[in-house]
């Protein structure tokens, strides 16, 4: 049967309407699939997240020490520092010297003192001071190292319940450790168990255990200078302590303590001032091997490992101190000062080292450390002084690395006055008061010449020096607009460490190695923690091997340095011949040393007084220091030098031998025979060859009446015309040959430009 119009439009329809509902019926299907995807997605992702965060909590808390044991206390074990061939040095002792004490029974102001330099906010915090987190860490970006920001609580807890890693985990554990504590405990429990636990330095823990160790007296009868001493302890017993190797960072840490508590108002200033006036008469300590090295060990452990850890963690230090030669050069030091005490010689100093690996074999930090006389605690080997000549290597190395001398260059050793822009005249003596004419500069630096030094240094520039020297490692110069041509002879003060560091420069052939005093930190089960990985000659160049051997031949070239020093003087070490030495003794005799070295070592003599008094006349580059210096160094070469023997400074390649002419330092003509040229042999940079050219005759105004060249200031009818032989030196200074020595300054010098 054939359907009509009207029932085929109305059956299209019926099929349009099914399509559609088909089609929504699936979309809406499809749809009803993404959701469920979506909400299992988020489910699992839920999950995970809760996983993550039980693990994070988990790695964070598990095993973490309840907040009830911070009165309790474990056994400590003492750390052990050895030499390198495993005999005992010092030991930390495990014995915690603690003596509990209560709240009431401690004075006010060891209390405020305490406060105010550890924690100003103590009793208004609730565990941790925001901002104070924020200025320590704040310091990471602007200092290197996260200072600072831990409250007392944070403190106690840290000292107490955990460890001194500086990990994240551990500081979270901290901060939660600390709130907890400050709900479970009031303010003064806190206080009490601080002021009871935490390390003051060596073995003590706790305020009266320190004022015990410290002073021999009890908390209670404390002054106020002696409980700002104490509360400045705590933040680096080993670096603050007053039996330390810096004892004098605990006075001016004392003194910190006593601004802050003016500055919140504890006391006044005058009452500061007291305290700070006051004398601090410390208990005698126990005797030990190698003192000054040993703190100075300790004081590195401390930092790295924490107080708590050096103090009770048991550790087995293998140091790189040779015993055998700390004993050589402690009994060197004490004898000559003795011998000299007739001269006003109150101390010394001493350090050798093994410049290829920078091992210190040996430091002495004073006569004696339980000196009282001269304040034996302080470690010479770290304070400032005054170099004298010791520093000229350093100014003739750089001259010769860039060309503008060789050490056959002329140099005038004339009355000279050096002209800087806004300074007065500078006009420089040599130490034996006289000149010496046109000195080349091999035997300027042999005879440690002054007035050749400053023209060395004139052609350098003050600038150019002072960064040289910092690359060497001199760390104490800064700024060059503070120093002046002085600085060559001394003007500015050096550490003798940094002076062994710069000296192994020219011992290692122009290669700089930091120092090194551990070899390797274990527990005591044996667990190795940290080992130095000793490689020889692997420092930073700074200067070519070709300038390190010409200064080194220089120093040790007896020939160059008898002018000064005679033939037969202590530095000519018996028995080694290949040894490079240089001496330095400041104009106003408050500083003598001597330096030398080999390849195989490097030894460091000082001389002098803790407060910078004058030595006598008598003391000299051969006489103060040199005896101590020659004593350890023939001692230690005896002992390190293996089978190939002496040290000699060995030819570079890019050195060449010529003849030179003794007076005029300009290459010797071939003919044999000339008599205006008697050669000598002599070593140059191969770029760098002196010319064929020398001295020459002109005509100079002369002073009749002296026999010198004319001087501005020379009357005219005395003034004669002569023909004179005339020699111009590296600086362009004019030396007449054959004409009277000067006795005044004839030659001013502006330095050539500072940048």
């Amino acid at each position: 049967m054939r359907m009509t119009k009207r029932q085929i439009k109305k059956q299209k329809k019926i099929k349009k309407i099914k399509k559609v509902t088909k089609k929504a019926k699936l979309i809406k299907l499809i749809e009803i699939k993404k959701r469920l995807r979506k909400v299992k997605r988020k489910y699992w992702i839920g999950l995970g997240i809760v996983g993550i965060g039980v693990g994070v909590l988990v790695w964070l808390f598990w095993g973490i020490p309840l907040p009830s044991k911070l009165g309790s206390s474990h056994v400590p074990i003492s750390t052990k520092l050895f030499d390198r061939g495993g005999k005992l040095i010092y030991e930390i002792y495990a014995d915690k010297r603690s003596s509990p004490i209560t709240l009431p029974d401690v004075p006010k102001h060891v209390i405020d003192a305490t406060i105010a330099i550890e924690d100003k906010n103590f009793y208004k915090h609730q565990g941790f001071d925001f901002w104070g987190m924020v200025r320590g860490l704040s310091r990471q970006f602007t200092r290197g190292r996260a200072q600072g920001g831990s409250t007392l609580t944070q403190q106690l807890v840290k000292n107490t319940l955990l460890s001194s890693e500086r990990t994240v985990r551990r500081k979270i554990r901290e901060l939660v450790l600390s709130l907890v504590v400050e709900i479970i405990y009031s303010k003064d429990e806190i206080l009490e168990m601080y002021l009871n636990q935490i390390p003051y330095g060596s073995t003590a823990y706790g305020i009266e255990a320190a004022s015990e160790l410290y002073f021999g007296k009890n908390a209670k009868d404390l002054t106020l200078g002696e409980a700002a001493l104490l509360a400045g302890l705590t933040q680096a017993p080993s670096k603050y302590s007053p039996f330390g190797s810096r004892p004098e960072y605990a006075k001016q840490r004392q003194e910190v303590v006593l601004a802050r508590m003016v500055e919140d108002g504890y006391i006044s200033q005058e009452e500061a001032d007291d305290a700070k006036v006051q004398e601090l008469v410390y208990s005698e300590v126990e005797t030990f091997n190698a003192p000054h090295f040993a703190l100075w060990v300790k004081e590195q452990l401390s930092e790295e490992y924490g107080e708590a850890v050096v103090e009770q963690g048991g550790l087995r230090v293998t140091t790189t101190l040779d015993l055998e030669l700390q004993q050589v050069a402690e009994e060197s030091v004490t004898e000559e000062v003795e011998e000299l005490s007739d001269n006003n010689v109150g101390n010394g100093a001493a350090l050798v080292t093994k410049p290829s690996t920078g091992e210190i074999l040996a430091m002495v930090g004073s006569k004696d450390y339980f000196a009282e006389d001269e304040d034996g605690k302080v470690n010479i080997i770290f304070a400032n002084r005054q170099p004298g000549s010791s520093i000229k290597p350093l100014n003739y190395a750089l001259a010769l690395r860039d060309g503008k001398i060789t050490l056959a260059s002329p140099l005038a050793d004339v009355p000279t006055c050096f002209i800087v822009a806004g300074q007065a005249a500078y006009c420089p003596q040599n130490y034996d008061g006289g000149f010496h004419g046109a000195v080349q500069a091999r035997f300027a630096l042999g005879n440690s010449y002054n007035i050749p030094a400053v023209r060395v240094l004139a052609l350098n520039g003050l600038e150019n020096f002072v960064e040289f020297a910092n690359q060497m490692g001199i760390t104490t110069f800064s700024d060059p607009s503070n120093y002046g041509l002085s600085l060559t002879l001394g003007g500015g003060e050096v550490r003798p460490y940094d002076m062994a560091v710069a000296f192994g420069v020219f011992a290692n052939g122009g290669i700089k190695q930091p120092l090194v005093s551990i070899l390797k930190v274990e527990d005591y089960t044996g667990k190795l923690l940290k080992e130095t990985n000793l490689r020889e000659l692997e420092g930073d160049r700074i200067i070519p091997t070709e300038v390190a051997f010409l200064i080194s031949h220089t120093l040790h070239d007896n020939n160059a340095r008898s002018a000064a020093f005679g033939a037969s003087s202590q530095l000519n070490v018996r028995g080694h011949p290949e040894v490079s030495v240089k001496t330095g003794t400041t104009n106003d005799l408050r500083d003598n040393w001597t330096i030398g070295y080999t390849k195989h070592a490097l030894a460091l003599a000082w001389v002098g007084n803790n407060d910078n008094s004058p030595m006598s006349r008598a003391v000299s580059g051969v006489s103060g220091a040199s005896p101590i210096w020659n004593s350890i160094m023939r001692a230690t070469l005896d002992k390190v030098e293996g089978e190939d023997g002496h040290g000699w400074p060995l030819q570079p390649d890019g050195v060449v031998g010529a003849s030179v002419c003794w007076v005029n330092g300009a290459l010797a003509p071939n003919q044999e025979g000339d008599p205006g040229c008697v050669a000598r042999f002599e070593y140059f940079l191969k770029d760098y060859l002196p010319e064929a050219r020398g001295e020459t005759r002109t005509d100079v105004p002369i002073d009749k009446t002296t026999g010198e060249i004319g001087r501005p200031d020379t009357p005219p009818e005395n003034i004669e015309i002569q023909n004179r032989l005339i020699l111009y030196d590296a600086v362009g200074s004019i030396v007449c040959l054959d004409c009277t020595m000067p006795t005044k300054s004839i030659n001013v010098v502006y330095p050539v430009s500072q940048n």
